[in-house]
């Protein structure tokens, strides 16, 4: 025998009340996503304009980049290749980012600009020096390898390659939709 409690919350859960609590389930979702890149892509300006462009000059807090030097020798003196592409992602990416973060839409054409100036980077300043056996890289410690190397340029990797593969999707169905034959009434 079906209860009376039971007959009740099948009567209220209809096929349009479950999509609707999927609906807003699924917005919360994206909402909550939206805010974590918004506040990543802050976090990637104040990272790029504070920190790293201090790097580029000789004031206190450049002490900050002496001790990622612990794990990549090149931040302890000025490595042409690393104060370049630095001085690249403060300016260009650095004002990139706040032009996205600030937008009152998401632009992802400015997005997918500033992932592939972050990926760039980081393949520029990485591929090299692996390709010639890491001696810059010091890997001996757990905290150099896992923390300062693997963790601080893996956000700079997974985060941006997930924007990345969002915008795509977002321009994909744009441009899919501007493709569609408009129907003509």
């Amino acid at each position: 025998m079906v209860s009376a409690a039971f007959k009740e919350v099948q009567s209220l859960f209809t096929p349009v009340t479950v999509y609707s609590l999927l609906a807003c389930a699924a917005q919360f979702v994206v909402g909550y996503i939206l805010v974590w890149v918004l506040v990543w892509l802050f976090y990637h300006a104040i990272v790029h304009i504070t920190l790293v462009s201090v790097y580029c000059s000789n004031r206190y807090p450049v002490h900050v980049g002496k001790e990622y030097g612990k794990a990549d020798e090149r931040w302890l003196h000025s490595d042409p290749t690393i104060v370049s592409l630095e001085l690249l992602t403060v300016v260009l990416d650095g004002i990139l980012v706040l032009v996205y973060a600030i937008a009152l839409y998401p632009d992802h054409v400015v997005c997918v600009c500033v992932c592939v100036c972050e990926l760039y980077r980081g393949w520029v300043i990485f591929c090299p020096d692996r390709l010639a056996g890491s001696p810059n890289l010091k890997s001996d410690h757990w905290l150099y390898l896992w923390i300062y190397l693997v963790f601080f340029n893996g956000v700079w990797v997974v985060v941006p390659g997930l924007l990345l593969w969002q915008s795509w999707l977002s321009l994909k169905r744009l441009h899919l939709s501007y493709q569609a034959p408009k129907k003509q009434n």
